[in-house]
């Protein structure tokens, strides 16, 4: 359980420190993610951007697993 939790923490900080990177090649502001601005609140959901992270590590993770 320790090592999984480990995991998942140094895998939340990679995707934190890559973050502005894939701000820069476009992730984020994907055609269909919902960005609702009002006067003083901004409202974001990337859920074309969540599709494609989870397509990407669907297919990265099967290819990677021990058959």
């Amino acid at each position: 359980m320790q090592k999984n939790l480990i995991t998942i923490g140094l895998g939340i900080a990679a995707i934190g420190v890559l973050f502005p990177y894939l701000k820069q090649i476009g992730l984020g502001k994907l055609p269909g993610d919902i960005i609702l601005k009002g006067e003083n609140s901004t409202f974001y959901f990337p859920i074309i951007s969540c599709i494609v992270i989870s397509l990407i590590l669907s297919i990265l993770l099967n290819l990677l697993r021990p058959s």
